[in-house]
């Protein structure tokens, strides 16, 4: 899915695509690449100066998913078929080896919070990965979430420099 018609996109001076305008009233709210209203509607100006300040570094902070009953549908795109079928089973210790607990989850209004990385942004989805604090040896799981993300995604709440536990 595209983003919609009326929305404006911005780029920056090397023609990365760091959100858009979307037009409201006599003004533009601002979109972030994850499909979220950033801004009310401001002027023109106000609405590119926005999107350069913003840029694109938030997209590598931690954040988090909500997961709900499709969460067992996780793609282990990095592991063998069985361990993929582990990680869809729920049998993912989600312990590295250093013994952090990095699928430490908290509970928020009746969802499931988990740890994730943001690895690829479209219009059609958002690619998430389960943190791995960069360890190359545990297997990979990811998971999508539709565009906009709305409220299934959400920077970290908390200290992004804490191992957070259950």
């Amino acid at each position: 899915m595209p983003a919609p018609s009326d929305w404006i996109e911005h780029r920056r001076g090397d023609a990365e695509l760091l959100g858009w305008m979307r037009p409201e009233g006599d003004g533009f709210v601002v979109i972030d690449l994850l499909g979220r209203s950033m801004t009310d509607a401001v002027d023109w100006l106000s609405a590119e100066e926005t999107l350069e300040a913003t840029g694109l570094g938030y997209l590598a902070e931690p954040f988090e998913l909500l997961l709900d009953a499709d969460a067992d549908a996780a793609v282990d795109a990095d592991a063998d078929a069985d361990d993929a079928a582990d990680a869809d089973a729920g049998t993912d210790t989600g312990v590295a080896p250093t013994g952090l607990d990095v699928a430490a989850t908290r509970d928020d209004g009746g969802g499931r919070w988990l740890r994730v990385r943001i690895v690829e942004v479209s219009t059609e989805r958002v690619r998430v990965k389960k943190e791995d604090w960069g360890d190359v040896t545990v297997p990979g799981v990811y998971y999508e979430a539709p565009f906009p993300v709305a409220d299934r995604l959400r920077p970290l709440r908390g200290d992004s420099h804490l191992i957070p536990r259950a």
